[in-house]
Protein backbone atom coordinates (compact mmCIF):
# COMPACT_ATOMS: atom_id res chain seq x y z
CA UNK A 1 0.00 0.00 0.00
CA UNK A 2 1.31 3.44 -0.92
CA UNK A 3 0.58 6.53 1.14
CA UNK A 4 1.18 10.16 0.27
CA UNK A 5 0.68 12.89 2.87
CA UNK A 6 -0.49 16.29 1.68
CA UNK A 7 -1.35 19.36 3.74
CA UNK A 8 -3.57 22.13 2.41
CA UNK A 9 -3.76 25.66 3.77
CA UNK A 10 -6.85 27.83 3.74
CA UNK A 11 -10.38 27.21 4.89
CA UNK A 12 -11.63 23.87 6.18
CA UNK A 13 -12.02 21.42 3.37
CA UNK A 14 -14.12 18.35 2.90
CA UNK A 15 -13.91 16.24 -0.23
CA UNK A 16 -13.70 16.25 -3.99
CA UNK A 17 -15.69 14.06 -6.30
CA UNK A 18 -15.66 16.19 -9.43
CA UNK A 19 -13.50 15.25 -12.38
CA UNK A 20 -12.39 17.79 -14.93
CA UNK A 21 -11.15 17.08 -18.42
CA UNK A 22 -7.70 18.40 -19.24
CA UNK A 23 -7.47 19.35 -22.89
CA UNK A 24 -4.50 21.67 -22.68
CA UNK A 25 -2.56 21.72 -25.90
CA UNK A 26 -5.35 20.32 -28.08
CA UNK A 27 -5.63 21.62 -31.61
CA UNK A 28 -9.29 22.51 -32.01
CA UNK A 29 -9.17 21.83 -35.76
CA UNK A 30 -8.55 18.12 -35.16
CA UNK A 31 -11.15 17.29 -32.57
CA UNK A 32 -14.86 17.83 -32.22
CA UNK A 33 -17.01 18.02 -29.12
CA UNK A 34 -20.69 17.72 -28.36
CA UNK A 35 -22.68 17.65 -25.16
CA UNK A 36 -26.17 17.51 -23.74
CA UNK A 37 -28.26 16.62 -20.71
CA UNK A 38 -28.96 13.17 -19.32
CA UNK A 39 -29.75 11.47 -15.99
CA UNK A 40 -30.19 14.79 -14.22
CA UNK A 41 -26.71 15.92 -15.21
CA UNK A 42 -24.69 16.61 -18.37
CA UNK A 43 -22.67 14.49 -20.74
CA UNK A 44 -19.66 15.60 -22.79
CA UNK A 45 -17.99 13.82 -25.69
CA UNK A 46 -14.76 14.75 -27.44
CA UNK A 47 -13.60 12.79 -30.48
CA UNK A 48 -10.37 13.02 -32.43
CA UNK A 49 -11.88 13.51 -35.85
CA UNK A 50 -9.69 11.61 -38.33
CA UNK A 51 -12.05 11.05 -41.27
CA UNK A 52 -15.10 12.10 -39.24
CA UNK A 53 -16.51 15.31 -40.69
CA UNK A 54 -19.91 15.55 -38.97
CA UNK A 55 -20.85 14.65 -35.41
CA UNK A 56 -24.59 15.40 -35.60
CA UNK A 57 -25.57 11.84 -36.63
CA UNK A 58 -23.29 10.45 -33.94
CA UNK A 59 -24.76 12.71 -31.30
CA UNK A 60 -28.26 11.60 -32.31
CA UNK A 61 -27.31 7.95 -31.71
CA UNK A 62 -25.65 8.79 -28.39
CA UNK A 63 -28.66 10.70 -27.11
CA UNK A 64 -31.06 7.95 -28.18
CA UNK A 65 -29.10 5.38 -26.17
CA UNK A 66 -28.84 7.65 -23.14
CA UNK A 67 -32.56 8.40 -23.28
CA UNK A 68 -33.29 4.67 -23.33
CA UNK A 69 -31.10 4.09 -20.27
CA UNK A 70 -32.69 6.98 -18.41
CA UNK A 71 -36.16 5.68 -19.25
CA UNK A 72 -35.20 2.42 -17.61
CA UNK A 73 -33.32 3.58 -14.53
CA UNK A 74 -34.69 6.98 -13.50
CA UNK A 75 -36.53 6.88 -10.18
CA UNK A 76 -37.98 10.30 -11.10
CA UNK A 77 -40.04 8.85 -13.96
CA UNK A 78 -43.17 7.00 -12.86
CA UNK A 79 -43.15 4.91 -16.03
CA UNK A 80 -39.50 3.85 -15.88
CA UNK A 81 -38.62 0.20 -15.41
CA UNK A 82 -37.10 0.84 -12.01
CA UNK A 83 -40.14 2.82 -10.78
CA UNK A 84 -42.49 0.10 -11.95
CA UNK A 85 -40.36 -2.55 -10.24
CA UNK A 86 -40.28 -0.53 -7.02
CA UNK A 87 -43.93 0.49 -6.92
CA UNK A 88 -45.95 -2.13 -8.78
CA UNK A 89 -44.20 -5.47 -8.39
CA UNK A 90 -44.79 -7.65 -5.35
CA UNK A 91 -42.61 -10.22 -3.63
CA UNK A 92 -41.72 -13.26 -5.79
CA UNK A 93 -43.42 -11.72 -8.84
CA UNK A 94 -41.10 -12.00 -11.89
CA UNK A 95 -40.48 -8.74 -13.73
CA UNK A 96 -39.12 -8.67 -17.29
CA UNK A 97 -36.58 -5.92 -17.95
CA UNK A 98 -34.57 -4.52 -20.83
CA UNK A 99 -31.08 -5.68 -21.68
CA UNK A 100 -29.59 -2.49 -20.25
CA UNK A 101 -31.45 -2.84 -16.97
CA UNK A 102 -30.48 -6.49 -16.65
CA UNK A 103 -26.80 -5.69 -17.24
CA UNK A 104 -26.77 -3.04 -14.53
CA UNK A 105 -28.68 -5.21 -12.08
CA UNK A 106 -26.25 -8.09 -12.63
CA UNK A 107 -23.22 -5.81 -12.30
CA UNK A 108 -24.68 -4.60 -9.02
CA UNK A 109 -24.93 -8.18 -7.77
CA UNK A 110 -21.25 -8.73 -8.53
CA UNK A 111 -20.29 -5.51 -6.74
CA UNK A 112 -22.45 -6.36 -3.74
CA UNK A 113 -20.70 -9.71 -3.34
CA UNK A 114 -17.22 -8.32 -4.02
CA UNK A 115 -17.55 -5.57 -1.39
CA UNK A 116 -19.45 -7.61 1.22
CA UNK A 117 -22.43 -5.31 0.90
CA UNK A 118 -20.56 -1.98 0.98
CA UNK A 119 -22.12 -1.29 -2.41
CA UNK A 120 -25.86 -1.76 -2.22
CA UNK A 121 -28.37 -0.67 -4.85
CA UNK A 122 -31.26 -0.81 -2.37
CA UNK A 123 -30.07 1.89 0.04
CA UNK A 124 -32.60 4.55 -1.03
CA UNK A 125 -35.04 4.01 1.90
CA UNK A 126 -32.17 4.91 4.24
CA UNK A 127 -31.42 8.03 2.19
CA UNK A 128 -35.04 9.10 2.63
CA UNK A 129 -34.96 8.36 6.37
CA UNK A 130 -31.91 10.58 6.80
CA UNK A 131 -33.52 13.35 4.74
CA UNK A 132 -31.21 13.34 1.75
CA UNK A 133 -34.22 13.67 -0.54
CA UNK A 134 -35.04 17.02 1.12
CA UNK A 135 -33.40 20.44 1.61
CA UNK A 136 -30.68 20.53 4.26
CA UNK A 137 -32.76 22.48 6.77
CA UNK A 138 -35.36 19.68 6.79
CA UNK A 139 -32.92 16.91 7.64
CA UNK A 140 -32.56 15.31 11.06
CA UNK A 141 -30.88 12.39 12.80
CA UNK A 142 -33.31 9.44 13.08
CA UNK A 143 -33.34 7.27 16.17
CA UNK A 144 -31.90 3.77 16.18
CA UNK A 145 -35.32 2.08 16.15
CA UNK A 146 -36.26 3.88 12.94
CA UNK A 147 -32.96 2.89 11.35
CA UNK A 148 -33.38 -0.75 12.35
CA UNK A 149 -36.88 -0.79 10.89
CA UNK A 150 -35.75 0.63 7.54
CA UNK A 151 -32.81 -1.77 7.40
CA UNK A 152 -35.29 -4.62 7.03
CA UNK A 153 -35.99 -3.24 3.54
CA UNK A 154 -32.31 -2.84 2.60
CA UNK A 155 -30.20 -5.61 1.14
CA UNK A 156 -29.31 -6.12 -2.51
CA UNK A 157 -29.14 -9.85 -1.92
CA UNK A 158 -32.95 -9.72 -1.79
CA UNK A 159 -32.86 -9.21 -5.56
CA UNK A 160 -32.65 -12.29 -7.75
CA UNK A 161 -32.50 -13.01 -11.48
CA UNK A 162 -34.52 -16.06 -12.51
CA UNK A 163 -33.80 -18.54 -15.31
CA UNK A 164 -35.72 -16.34 -17.78
CA UNK A 165 -33.57 -13.29 -16.88
CA UNK A 166 -36.42 -11.64 -15.01
CA UNK A 167 -35.93 -9.74 -11.76
CA UNK A 168 -37.52 -11.06 -8.59
CA UNK A 169 -37.67 -9.28 -5.23
CA UNK A 170 -37.49 -11.54 -2.19
CA UNK A 171 -38.35 -8.72 0.22
CA UNK A 172 -41.65 -6.93 -0.48
CA UNK A 173 -40.33 -3.47 0.44
CA UNK A 174 -37.14 -3.75 -1.66
CA UNK A 175 -36.56 -0.44 -3.46
CA UNK A 176 -33.86 -0.22 -6.13
CA UNK A 177 -31.86 2.89 -6.95
CA UNK A 178 -28.95 2.72 -9.41
CA UNK A 179 -27.76 6.32 -8.92
CA UNK A 180 -24.30 5.13 -7.87
CA UNK A 181 -23.78 3.03 -10.98
CA UNK A 182 -26.08 4.25 -13.79
CA UNK A 183 -23.92 7.18 -14.91
CA UNK A 184 -20.95 4.88 -15.23
CA UNK A 185 -23.05 2.53 -17.31
CA UNK A 186 -24.10 5.47 -19.47
CA UNK A 187 -20.45 6.24 -20.11
CA UNK A 188 -19.79 2.65 -21.18
CA UNK A 189 -22.77 2.64 -23.53
CA UNK A 190 -21.70 5.89 -25.20
CA UNK A 191 -18.23 4.41 -25.66
CA UNK A 192 -19.85 1.40 -27.37
CA UNK A 193 -21.78 3.71 -29.72
CA UNK A 194 -18.60 5.58 -30.65
CA UNK A 195 -16.63 2.42 -31.31
CA UNK A 196 -19.45 0.99 -33.44
CA UNK A 197 -19.22 4.19 -35.50
CA UNK A 198 -15.52 3.55 -36.09
CA UNK A 199 -14.22 6.18 -33.67
CA UNK A 200 -11.07 4.96 -31.91
CA UNK A 201 -9.85 8.05 -30.06
CA UNK A 202 -12.34 9.80 -27.81
CA UNK A 203 -13.28 10.72 -24.28
CA UNK A 204 -16.75 10.44 -22.72
CA UNK A 205 -17.89 12.04 -19.46
CA UNK A 206 -21.28 11.74 -17.79
CA UNK A 207 -21.73 13.56 -14.50
CA UNK A 208 -17.99 13.39 -13.75
CA UNK A 209 -17.48 9.72 -14.64
CA UNK A 210 -15.09 9.18 -17.56
CA UNK A 211 -13.95 6.73 -20.21
CA UNK A 212 -10.97 7.61 -22.40
CA UNK A 213 -10.16 5.62 -25.55
CA UNK A 214 -6.99 5.72 -27.59
CA UNK A 215 -5.05 8.97 -27.54
CA UNK A 216 -5.43 12.69 -28.03
CA UNK A 217 -4.63 14.26 -31.40
CA UNK A 218 -1.10 14.86 -30.11
CA UNK A 219 -0.60 11.11 -29.68
CA UNK A 220 -0.46 11.47 -25.89
CA UNK A 221 -2.83 9.74 -23.44
CA UNK A 222 -5.86 11.64 -22.27
CA UNK A 223 -5.23 13.51 -19.03
CA UNK A 224 -8.03 13.55 -16.45
CA UNK A 225 -7.92 15.84 -13.44
CA UNK A 226 -9.21 15.14 -9.95
CA UNK A 227 -10.49 18.27 -8.24
CA UNK A 228 -9.01 19.82 -5.14
CA UNK A 229 -10.99 18.48 -2.13
CA UNK A 230 -12.77 21.68 -1.24
CA UNK A 231 -16.49 22.52 -1.30
CA UNK A 232 -17.26 24.78 -4.23
CA UNK A 233 -13.81 24.38 -5.76
CA UNK A 234 -13.84 25.30 -9.47
CA UNK A 235 -13.35 22.44 -11.90
CA UNK A 236 -10.01 23.85 -13.04
CA UNK A 237 -8.52 23.59 -9.54
CA UNK A 238 -6.88 20.23 -10.10
CA UNK A 239 -5.15 18.30 -7.34
CA UNK A 240 -3.98 15.25 -9.27
CA UNK A 241 -3.88 14.29 -12.94
CA UNK A 242 -4.23 10.73 -14.23
CA UNK A 243 -3.24 9.64 -17.75
CA UNK A 244 -5.86 7.35 -19.30
CA UNK A 245 -5.99 5.29 -22.48
CA UNK A 246 -8.71 2.68 -23.00
CA UNK A 247 -9.62 2.96 -19.33
CA UNK A 248 -12.41 4.36 -17.18
CA UNK A 249 -12.18 6.53 -14.09
CA UNK A 250 -14.82 7.41 -11.51
CA UNK A 251 -14.68 9.37 -8.27
CA UNK A 252 -17.03 9.36 -5.31
CA UNK A 253 -16.93 11.91 -2.50
CA UNK A 254 -18.92 13.32 0.39
CA UNK A 255 -18.48 17.08 0.06
CA UNK A 256 -21.50 17.89 -2.09
CA UNK A 257 -24.28 16.49 0.04
CA UNK A 258 -24.18 16.55 3.83
CA UNK A 259 -25.70 18.33 6.80
CA UNK A 260 -24.41 19.55 10.16
CA UNK A 261 -26.24 19.23 13.50
CA UNK A 262 -24.62 20.17 16.82
CA UNK A 263 -21.26 20.66 15.10
CA UNK A 264 -21.31 17.13 13.72
CA UNK A 265 -21.25 16.50 9.98
CA UNK A 266 -23.43 13.75 8.52
CA UNK A 267 -22.41 12.56 5.07
CA UNK A 268 -24.86 11.40 2.43
CA UNK A 269 -22.64 8.33 2.00
CA UNK A 270 -24.46 5.75 4.11
CA UNK A 271 -23.20 2.36 5.17
CA UNK A 272 -26.02 0.07 4.00
CA UNK A 273 -24.98 -2.54 6.56
CA UNK A 274 -25.40 -0.29 9.60
CA UNK A 275 -27.80 2.37 8.35
CA UNK A 276 -25.55 5.23 9.47
CA UNK A 277 -23.45 7.77 7.54
CA UNK A 278 -19.85 6.70 7.17
CA UNK A 279 -17.45 8.22 9.69
CA UNK A 280 -14.16 6.67 8.59
CA UNK A 281 -12.48 9.87 7.45
CA UNK A 282 -12.65 9.03 3.75
CA UNK A 283 -13.57 12.10 1.73
CA UNK A 284 -12.85 10.91 -1.80
CA UNK A 285 -12.32 7.65 -3.65
CA UNK A 286 -11.14 7.39 -7.24
CA UNK A 287 -11.14 4.12 -9.19
CA UNK A 288 -9.51 3.33 -12.53
CA UNK A 289 -10.86 0.22 -14.23
CA UNK A 290 -11.73 -1.32 -17.59
CA UNK A 291 -15.37 -0.24 -17.40
CA UNK A 292 -16.95 2.85 -15.95
CA UNK A 293 -19.88 0.86 -14.56
CA UNK A 294 -17.53 -1.05 -12.31
CA UNK A 295 -15.40 2.00 -11.46
CA UNK A 296 -18.49 4.02 -10.54
CA UNK A 297 -19.90 1.38 -8.21
CA UNK A 298 -16.59 0.44 -6.63
CA UNK A 299 -15.74 4.09 -5.88
CA UNK A 300 -18.94 4.31 -3.85
CA UNK A 301 -18.12 1.07 -2.03
CA UNK A 302 -14.61 2.26 -1.14
CA UNK A 303 -16.09 5.33 0.56
CA UNK A 304 -17.97 2.93 2.83
CA UNK A 305 -15.21 0.36 3.34
CA UNK A 306 -12.52 2.81 4.44
CA UNK A 307 -9.01 3.51 3.19
CA UNK A 308 -7.05 0.48 4.33
CA UNK A 309 -9.67 -2.24 3.74
CA UNK A 310 -10.63 -0.65 0.43
CA UNK A 311 -7.07 -0.41 -0.82
CA UNK A 312 -6.40 -3.98 0.27
CA UNK A 313 -9.39 -5.13 -1.79
CA UNK A 314 -8.30 -3.21 -4.88
CA UNK A 315 -4.81 -4.72 -4.64
CA UNK A 316 -6.38 -8.16 -5.14
CA UNK A 317 -8.13 -7.13 -8.38
CA UNK A 318 -6.66 -7.26 -11.88
CA UNK A 319 -6.62 -4.07 -13.96
CA UNK A 320 -8.13 -2.00 -11.15
CA UNK A 321 -6.41 0.84 -9.29
CA UNK A 322 -7.56 3.35 -6.71
CA UNK A 323 -6.72 6.44 -4.72
CA UNK A 324 -8.61 6.87 -1.46
CA UNK A 325 -8.23 10.21 0.32
CA UNK A 326 -8.68 10.58 4.08
CA UNK A 327 -8.96 13.85 5.96
CA UNK A 328 -7.16 13.79 9.28
CA UNK A 329 -8.24 15.78 12.33
CA UNK A 330 -5.28 18.16 11.93
CA UNK A 331 -6.49 19.26 8.48
CA UNK A 332 -4.05 17.17 6.47
CA UNK A 333 -5.06 14.82 3.69
CA UNK A 334 -3.58 11.38 3.30
CA UNK A 335 -3.84 9.49 0.04
CA UNK A 336 -3.91 5.70 0.02
CA UNK A 337 -2.80 4.49 -3.41
CA UNK A 338 -3.17 0.97 -4.69
CA UNK A 339 0.09 -0.54 -5.88
CA UNK A 340 -0.38 0.40 -9.54
CA UNK A 341 -2.05 3.79 -9.20
CA UNK A 342 -0.10 6.54 -10.96
CA UNK A 343 -0.88 10.26 -10.87
CA UNK A 344 0.97 13.50 -11.49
Amino acid sequence: MMRRLTKYSGRWMLAAACLCLAFAGCDGSRHKTFSGKTMGTEYHVTVVTGMLSRTAPLQKKVEARLAHINAGMSTYMDTSEISRFNNEIGQDQPFAVSKDFLRVAAEGMALFRLTDGAWDGSVWPLMILWGFDRPEQQRFVPDSAEIDQVLTCVGYDSLQIDEANRLVKKTPCLFLDFASIAKGYGVDVVAEVLREAGVDNFIVEVGGEVYAAGVRETGDPWRIGINTPEPGAPVDRVRQVVALSDRAMATSGDYRNYFVIDDRTYSHVLDPRTGYPVANGVVSATVVADTCTFADGLATALMVMGAEPGTALVNTLENVESCITVRRTDGTYEDFWSTGFVAQ
